[in-house]
This record gives structure tokens, C-alpha cells and sequence, in this order.
């Protein structure tokens, strides 16, 4: 099938007489006939839902579509982006590891990894994404576990070279990490261009509705956990499963049944049913809304950039944009609905653009279906220093302004308005 019929019917296929549209089982718990079944499932010798906090049919059906999108193995839902990248990373690193990461990352990730991350013992270096290969390879260290990135960074909106970081990665015998949040499967999928493991947000495009919170990891199946020897984890008895070995007992699903079945089991960042269900509708129409949001948004940006009283524009897909390159070879479709800019007169006239704007709304959210507007050096990236944000690619000025569908002229007729009063 291809990837726009794929957001319909994969995932939940319903048998003769069952209901037409996925169901939300709304229950914590399930019956079985025996104590030595459950004890199999528990033993992870047979499959099935024990208990909702690891898995639930509502949820399992919705990460099957979002593997069958990305062209994975597997998914693992979760109960929020920042989960799904917490989890991504603990499944592979512990105390005493180091991971390299984009500092083109939004900035509850650069905090996560930067601040959280530390108190449990993990290191991590901080890297311009934008450098050749070989000052990149300079940070990795012995103990190295992964290196991270975005498809299309927020909200500096850098494109990420996947093969080279998948390069970078391989070469130093650890997996690529691509949070693909902006991109979505529709517009990029990272595991053709080498890529090993994909995180999303969920509440973003893939939800469109800005009604559920939700993240999701997806596997794979490529990499070899025990090539390296660098993960022990992976390729000896788990303890804590009676001496399961997850690469002998679930090969190319190594990484997403371990991230399931330990870190989920222990953190419990689990997403509720009927968030899984509400996402499911988004993702029916997901392919046809982020083509909306790409065309949209590429004529806001030229706009922007023809207009007098903007001081500079960053689209990935404007021609004049040093990203374009790698737009054409990741990102041909389209680059999604984000665009940031500075208006002429700095912070303050960044400011006045915000409170004139009538149409767009300024809000902490971004990418779904309504165009909305945020200032992040004082609000999501608030937390960074001058020098942070700057590393990140983020100046005081900068507006992020996530384009919807509504229709174009009326979003840059609000743009224009609000322009007026800022300048």
C-alpha cells in the first residue's frame, strides 16, 4: 500500500461483524483463563495485554499504524513526546554513558538531556549539526551510546543531514536517534537514509486536532545491538525477565521490546486509550494536512521575505534558504508549516507583532491545524542562556509561526495587520 492509504487502513483491521472504526477499550485490565498463561505473558513467552500500563488493544492497533508509516518493526506509544524521548534514550544509556546530541533540538529535549538527564548519571555533548563530518566525530567518547536529531529542528528549523549522522553514528557502533515530529512519515521517513530509531510528538501534526497529548518511538529493526559489544543489555540475560536475552528472543524487535517491556514496565509513561483513539483520527487524515500545511506555509514565507519590515525569514524550502540541498534530498514533498522570523525593531517589535495578530493565536503549541504564533526565547527555550539559544539557532527576535489550513490569503492578511502595528 502506499504511505496515504497506509494512515487509513493499517493498524486496526476489523474481522467480520467486529465495528468498522477502531474501539476504545477503556480498561485497565484483562481476563484470563489460567494463572500459567498470565505467567507466560509476564515471562514475555507469549503475547498479549496484561495490563494496560504495557500495552492495550486500542493503543497496540495505533502503534502498528505509526511502525507501518515509518517502515518500522515496531512502535511503542507514550504518554507525551518528552516521554518518548526519555525512553528512547534510557532504553540505551544509563549512569556512567554519554550521548551526543544536535544543539538544534527543541528546548525541553536540549533540557532533558542537558540538566535531567545528568542527575541520573548521563552525559551529553552538544553538537552543531551544521559541522562536517569530522568535528562531529569529535565528540563522541568511549562510552558514547547514541547520537540524536530532528528532522527539521524546532524551532531553528535546521535540516538535518541524516546520512551523515546516520554515518557518524555507525561508525562509532551506535544507533541514530531522529525525533521526526515537523517532517511526519508523510514528508520524510529517516530509516531510508539510515537512521535507526524515529521519535515523535504526537500532539503535533500527527494529531492535528491539539487535543491529545501523546509521543511514540519507532523501531527500526536494523541496527546490531551486538556488533559493538557496547551493549550488554541487549545481548545478556535480563534478570528482571528471568534471564530473557532480548536479542536472542526477539531479534530485529530487540530495542522496541526492551523499551516496553523495562522502561515502560518501570516508568509508566503510559498513554490512555482514548488519546490513542483520538490520535487514530488524526493520522486518517494526516497525509492530506501536511501537504496543506507545506503549501501554505511556503507562501507565507515569501511573502515574509518580500516584505519590507521583516528582517530576515527561515523557511527550509525557499530557494533562497542554505537548507534547500538537503530539502531536495529528504524533503522533496514539502517542509511542513513552521516558519520562523524577526520582524524590524527586535524583542519589542516581536512583541507588538504577537499581541496584533487577530487570526493566529499565540499559544505554547505548534503544528496542528490552526495557525498559531509564539516568541520562544521567552517562553519554550526560556530556560536557555544568550549563548544557548544562539548555539541552538534561536535569536531574541525570532517568531515561530506554525501555519495551518486555513485559507492562505486570510493568514497573511492577519500577518499583514499585525506587521502594521509592530513597525
Amino acid at each position: 500500500m502506499k504511505i496515504e492509504t497506509k494512515c487509513i487502513q493499517e493498524g486496526y483491521k476489523p474481522k467480520n461483524g467486529e465495528p468498522r472504526v477502531l474501539p476504545i477499550y477503556q480498561s485497565t485490565t484483562y481476563k484470563y483463563d489460567s494463572s500459567e498463561f498470565m505467567g507466560k505473558l509476564f515471562d514475555l513467552e507469549e503475547d498479549g495485554y496484561f495490563y494496560t500500563r504495557l500495552g492495550n488493544p486500542t493503543v497496540g492497533f495505533v502503534e502498528e499504524k505509526i511502525a507501518a508509516l515509518e517502515g518500522g518493526v515496531g512502535a511503542l506509544m507514550t504518554s507525551s513526546g518528552q516521554a518518548a524521548t526519555l525512553i528512547a534514550v534510557m532504553t540505551v544509556a544509563g549512569e556512567g554513558d554519554h550521548i551526543v546530541c544536535s544543539a538544534a533540538v527543541y528546548g525541553g529535549t536540549f533540557n532533558l538531556l542537558g540538566v535531567t538527564l545528568k542527575k541520573f548519571g548521563i552525559d551529553v555533548t552538544f553538537v552543531n549539526p551544521d559541522d562536517d563530518y569530522e568535528v562531529i566525530a569529535k565528540a563522541f567518547k568511549d562510552n558514547t551510546k547514541a547520537i540524536l536529531g530532528e528532522t527539521i529542528a524546532n524551532p531553528a528549523l535546521n535540516v538535518l543531514d541524516i546520512e551523515k549522522f546516520a554515518k557518524l553514528a555507525h561508525d562509532h557502533g551506535v544507533p541514530l536517534i531522529v525525533d521526526n515530529t515537523f517532517a511526519t512519515p508523510i514528508l520524510c521517513r529517516p530509516f531510508e537514509f539510515g537512521a535507526d530509531i524515529v521519535t515523535h510528538s504526537t500532539s503535533k501534526y500527527m494529531d492535528g486536532h491539539a487535543v491529545s497529548l501523546g509521543g511514540v518511538i519507532v523501531d527500526s529493526g536494523n541496527f546490531d545491538w551486538a556488533a559493538s559489544g557496547k551493549y550488554p543489555e541487549f545481548t545478556t540475560p535480563d534478570e528482571s525477565y528471568h534471564g530473557a536475552v532480548y536479542t536472542e528472543r526477539f531479534g530485529k524487535s530487540a530495542f522496541i521490546v526492551k523499551a516496553r517491556a523495562q522502561l515502560m514496565r518501570d516508568l509508566g509513561s503510559t498513554p490512555s486509550p482514548q488519546n490513542a483513539f483520538l490520535l487514530n483520527l488524526g493520522l486518517e487524515t494526516l497525509h492530506l494536512r501536511i501537504m496543506r500545511h507545506s503549501e501554505n506555509a511556503m507562501k507565507v514565507a515569501e511573502f515574509l521575505e518580500n516584505d519590507d519590515r521583516v528582517e530576515w525569514v527561515n523557511y527550509p524550502g525557499l530557494k533562497s534558504s542554505k537548507y534547500k540541498p538537503l530539502v531536495d534530498k529528504y524533503l522533496p514533498l514539502g517542509t511542513s508549516g513552521v516558519v520562523s522570523f524577526g520582524v524590524k525593531g527586535g524583542r519589542e517589535a516581536a512583541t507588538r507583532f504577537l499581541d496584533s495578530l487577530k487570526l493566529a493565536a499565540i499559544v505554547t503549541h505548534v503544528a496542528d491545524a490552526r495557525t498559531c504564533a509564539l516568541h520562544p526565547a521567552s517562553t519554550t527555550h526560556r530556560q536557555m542562556t544568550d549563548e544557548q539559544l544562539l548555539e541552538g539557532g534561536i535569536s531574541a527576535d525570532l517568531i515561530r509561526l506554525s501555519v495551518g489550513i486555513e485559507n492562505v490569503e486570510d493568514i497573511i492578511e492577519d500577518l499583514n495587520q499585525a506587521l502594521n502595528k509592530a513597525c
